[in-house]
């Protein structure tokens, strides 16, 4: 059973961070980091190619509600996303799904290039894994990252994430298909970190 996610009023805070709703002021920042190369390829997208491009799928997180704006709380300037997804089943061990009865979700996220490597996405994954587990009591939530991406599995590694499988993702937008890896935290492994 798929955690039935709405962040349209949602603001959690961190350190250094604060994941909020969308507003059509970010639009500046978005383009920013997801027209550079190197960004949305590690996420299965290719680099926004203009601001139309960019105000569709800004459109598309106001709408659907499921996915954080991350702003840098100094900088005042919005940084990447962490979105709330149904979790893909297809290529989970033994081709069934043991988790339909359970309520769970999948994080996804990017960070613009010059934030890499200080530790933000750990800390903003940490946060968010707090907001499911204890605030709408979260069952299982998964994660998932393509092999070659490092910068990911280091994240997923710090957030206490147990590895499950290896899967093949097909990266729509890419016109590829990767081999990928799955991790999960239950609530029980959460309470108990």
């Amino acid at each position: 059973m798929y955690l039935p996610i709405d962040l349209k009023t949602t603001t959690l805070y961190t350190d250094r961070l604060m994941l909020r709703p969308w507003t059509w002021d970010d639009l500046g920042d978005f383009h920013a980091y997801a027209s550079v190369d190197g960004v949305g390829q590690m996420a299965g997208w290719n680099p926004h190619k203009s601001v139309d491009e960019t105000r569709q799928i800004l459109t598309k997180f106001m709408e659907h509600g499921n996915v954080f704006a991350i702003e840098h709380r100094e900088d005042r300037r919005v940084i990447g996303s962490l979105g709330l997804h149904k979790p893909r089943f297809e290529s989970l061990p033994g081709g069934e799904n043991p988790y339909a009865d359970l309520r769970t979700c999948e994080i996804g996220y990017v960070l613009a290039k010059p934030y890499w490597g200080q530790g933000l996405m750990p800390e903003a994954v940490r946060r968010v894994q707090t907001y499911l587990f204890e605030e709408l009591a979260a069952d299982i939530v998964f994660v998932c990252h393509y092999n070659f991406n490092r910068q990911s599995r280091r994240v997923i590694e710090k957030c206490g994430f147990a590895f499950l499988c290896e899967e093949e993702h097909t990266a729509k937008q890419l016109g590829k298909t990767y081999p990928a890896r799955r991790y999960i935290l239950d609530r029980e492994d959460y309470y108990q970190r």
